[in-house]
This record gives structure tokens, sequence and C-alpha cells, in this order.
């Protein structure tokens, strides 16, 4: 793919790369976009006019489209987008959703090639993103805000709660909406595991005593289960927070490093390869090539269980060292054509209605953003009586072993770092 950055310069080819590579292309139009002279000071969000009455902007909105980017590697989910969300925007609204399947770097070095082209408007309405993907776009401002004040049902956010205020350490100051939560966790087949490894200590045992049954994917939730080793080695977990602290940063990556590489030979194909991504790790759990996979999203599970993706006898757990809890957000880019339809359907997506229906394990397991106790008894009784999960810990238990989420750049560097540490380091 070619990006021309202004008419003066040369078009720079871009290699494509597979999603264990992807940081590297993003890093490298980071720096093109800084020899550019384009710093981020240079430029400002472009603000949400609030003195837009609601009503109007409902009826600006209808008979428009919405073009929304989002991760679109779960079939349930991608269902439920587009038929019961499409539906009921297009029935209440007039505004008809479509998709693009871009998500973290891709979205990044779409948003930052329209910007150095000067595109002033884009192809892009909303975005799903978080963490990493959110600090970078806020670094070069890509997102058009603060707008979260302006949506009716944002006043139902529980905003008290530090996992969804709080993006990766980065206060979201209404320039992304909250519309998910979820904690990772590791799963494995009960009918060869019989009880599964709580501690590292444990996990370490059991990777040597059975090689080739363990591994994680090179991508999001593999780097995730990979910053919560991380925090491990950390006497100072604090050192992740808001400023990243180098020294300890060196000292804890180095640890991390070297616990992969002492235990590679033992991972599935002695870890000279990785699966991409999760989808190829629950397949490999699947087909009983391996006795472990993971995930992001603490009830998927069950969903996954339903579908015929993950084995009847598939669980899951959080071990003793504690897992991330991430939320998930929804922006608006800066160069969004329809702003005004975009406001609208993340305030769908965070109405008691849609929340309901996509925590459903059957639909999708995703927690809500909404503090219930500001909802009527009505809608209380409705999210208390969602049907159970069985085969994963309540959301409560699992809170208590939940880990905030670090410094955005960690993940960055965790990507950097097992690409040229592991990736490309001979074993």
């Amino acid at each position: 793919m070619q990006h021309p950055h202004n008419t003066h310069e040369p078009v720079i080819f871009l290699p494509a790369v597979s999603p264990c590579g992807l940081v590297l292309r993003v890093a490298i139009l980071l720096m093109l976009h800084s020899l550019n002279g384009c710093e981020e000071t240079d430029r400002q969000p472009a603000a949400i006019s609030p003195s837009v009455k609601w009503a109007d902007r409902v009826s600006q909105s209808r008979g428009t489209t919405v073009q929304l980017a989002m991760w679109d590697g779960d079939a349930s989910i991608n269902q439920w987008m587009r038929e019961s969300v499409r539906s009921s925007l297009r029935e209440h609204y007039g505004i008809e959703l479509k998709f693009s399947g871009l998500r973290g770097h891709q979205l990044v070095s779409r948003l930052m090639s329209d910007l150095e082209a000067n595109r002033v408007t884009g192809d892009l309405d909303l975005v799903w993103i978080n963490g990493e993907t959110f600090y970078q776009l806020r670094k070069i401002n890509a997102l058009a805000g603060p707008f979260t004040e302006l949506l009716p049902n944002a006043r139902l956010i529980d905003w008290q709660d530090p996992f969804i205020s709080q993006d990766f350490q980065q206060p979201v100051d209404g320039f992304e909406c909250p519309w998910g939560t979820v904690q990772m966790t590791i799963i494995y087949n009960e009918s060869t595991v019989a009880i599964p490894p709580r501690t590292l200590k444990e996990l370490e045992d059991w990777i040597r005593q059975h090689p080739g049954r363990f591994t994680f994917d090179c991508s999001f939730t593999g780097m995730t289960f990979l910053k919560s080793l991380l925090l491990q080695f950390s006497e100072a977990p604090e050192a992740f927070a808001t400023t990243l602290n180098e020294s300890e940063w060196d000292r804890c990556s180095n640890a991390l490093w070297s616990w992969i590489r002492k235990l590679r030979p033992h991972l599935w194909r002695e870890g000279r390869v990785f699966p991409d991504d999760v989808a190829q790790l629950h397949h490999l759990l699947n087909s009983g090539e391996v006795d472990f996979s993971m995930s992001n999203n603490d009830g998927e599970v069950d969903n996954k269980i339903r579908q015929g993706i993950l084995p009847p006898a598939a669980r899951a757990y959080v071990p003793d060292w504690g897992t991330i809890r991430n939320t998930h957000y929804l922006g608006i880019p800066v160069n969004a054509p329809n702003r005004n339809a975009a406001m609208l359907v993340i305030n769908h997506l965070i109405s008691p209605a849609a929340q309901l229906e996509k925590m459903n394990p059957s639909i999708w397991g995703d927690g809500t953003v909404l503090d219930l106790d500001l909802l009527s008894a009505e809608w209380q009784q409705k999210f208390r009586g969602i049907p159970g999960r069985e085969r994963a810990p309540s959301r409560t238990e699992l809170r208590k072993h939940a880990l905030m989420e670090p410094n955005a750049e960690v993940m960055i560097r965790i990507h950097e770092g097992f690409r040229r540490e592991i990736l490309e380091s001979p074993q």
C-alpha cells in the first residue's frame, strides 16, 4: 500500500506484514511523521460543538451512513453487530451502519496517512479502540473530542471505576467512550488438565512436564498475557503506571525474555513459531494440539463452546498472579465525515438495552460499563437476571485478581521486544 505524505515528497512503500510485525510498520510511520515536522503539538484535536441540541443531531443523522472500523475476528460479535445493532439503528434513527475490518496498528497507519495527506474528510466515522491504539491516536491528535459528556446515556456509565475511566493509565478525557469491560482468562481442557497451574512456578513446571502442549499467540491476547507476567517480575508495579520507569523496564523485560527463552524449547513446535492470533490458538486447543488457550473476554469460553470453536471440556480461570482487566472504547476520527451520526451510534451502544443484549453469554458475554445503581429497578432486575456463566468464574471473583493495564508504551515495547528478542532471535 502506498501513502503519499504530500505532493512534493516521494511515495514510500511499506511492505505487508503479519500481525506479529504490525507494530514495526507503525513505528516507521511515527518516525516519518516526526521527520516531516508534524509534531503532536502542531495539530489540535477537532472539537465537537456542545451547543448543538441532541434532537438536532438525531434529525441531521437520519438517512446517513456510519462507517465503523472494528476488530472482526469473532463471528458471534460480527453477527450481533451486523444484524441486531444495524437493524436497531436503521429502525430508530434511519442510520445505515457499515463495517471495515481495521484494528490496532492498521487503524493508526490509516489515520496517520490521512493526516499526512491533509485529508480533511476521511473514510471512517467511528473506531473501536483501546490502550496502545488510543495512546497512538491521541499522540498524533487523530481523534475528535471531547464528546462523551454530550451523550445522553453517558450519565449511566460507572465513571468511578478506574478500570473504565482510565485506558492503559490514560484518562479518557472525553475522547473515547467505554462500551465494554473484560478480564483476561486462561482457558484449559479439563479432560487433559485435571488441576491447572495457579502460580508462575507451577506453570513453568507444567510446561516442562508436558512439552509441546502450551503456547501463546503473538497478537493482542498473547502480548497481554506477557504483560501480566512482566508485572510479576517487578517489585514496584507502579513503575509501569503513568510514567514508564526505564531502569525498571529494562530489568523486568530482560527477565521476561529470559523466562520465555528457557521455556521456549518446551512450547508448541519447540517455540519456533507462535500462533498469529487467538483464533488460531483456540483452533489448536479444539484440535487437541495444545491443552491451553486464553482470551481477553472472560465470558468467551461459554460462547465459543456453543459455536464449536472450543471443546466442551474447556474451562476458564485466572491464576493467582492475576490477569489484566481491560475496557474497550469507541472513538471518532478527527476527519470523520459524519460525527453526529457516529455519536448516535455510540449512545445506542451504551444504552441499557444494547448493554444488556451483548452481556448475554450466548451473544457476546461482554461486561457492562454501566453503573447498575443508576438504572431503574426494572433494568437492574434484567441485568441481574442474565443467564449465569457455566464454565468461567463470576466477574466478582475474577476482579479479586484483576491487574490494572500498565502504561500504553509497555504494550508497544512488548510487541517490539518480542519480535526482536524472540521471533528474530535464534534459539
